[in-house]
């Protein structure tokens, strides 16, 4: 049994967290919001390696809204917060040449947003929650494991896609013979954090 004040935290975490989700979801989505809706979402994502990028897109949406509005519920939340959590992996792969911080278009942002939804599918939403009034038969322990693991196996498949779209997109240029330095055509050869 959880005490008040725990599920104070629980509840205030999850609309937190969900309620961030649930916004970037529809602005992908629909567009609300000031987002970009499907389309611009779409063309978003394949320039980021992301093919295609619709179903992309449908699917980053999805993950975000479905997976928030899941966890503000405290409904499936094993299962919300595996999606929310996977979805954040690779929002956070497109970041990560910036560093860290978001204030310099780092992966700070989705990296926090994707372990606080791990973080709730791992403690459970608590007593204040749908899952709760449902006797916790939405949410068997053995959902934990699993969906966190299937999660990650999606998100490692959707950055190994990402990696070989990119690399076709822009092979990198055939090295002088002397190694590092100038190309062929006098370009500068570009550095590894340009090309990922």
């Amino acid at each position: 049994m959880t005490s008040n004040i725990q599920n104070v935290g629980l509840l205030t975490l999850r609309a937190g967290v969900g309620g961030v989700l649930l916004a970037h979801g529809v602005q992908k989505l629909f567009g609300w919001l000031g987002g970009a809706g499907l389309t611009g979402t779409a063309a978003a994502f394949e320039q980021m390696g992301f093919r295609p990028g619709r179903q992309s897109a449908v699917a980053a949406g999805l993950g975000e809204a479905g997976g928030g509005a899941l966890i503000v519920l405290g409904l499936f939340t094993p299962a919300a917060g595996a999606a929310a959590a996977g979805t954040m992996i690779p929002a956070a792969a497109v970041h990560a040449p910036s560093g860290f911080f978001a204030t310099g278009g780092g992966y700070e942002y989705p990296a926090l947003l994707g372990l606080s939804a791990a973080v709730l599918a791992l403690t459970g939403p608590g007593d204040w929650s749908l899952d709760a009034r449902l006797g916790h038969g939405l949410n068997p322990p053995w959902m934990v494991a699993g969906t966190l693991l299937a999660s990650a196996a999606a998100s490692a498949l959707v950055l190994q896609r990402r990696r070989k779209a990119r690399t076709a997109q822009n092979p990198a240029p055939a090295a002088p013979a002397g190694g590092n330095g100038p190309a062929p055509d006098g370009a500068t050869m570009p550095s590894p954090e340009t090309t990922q």
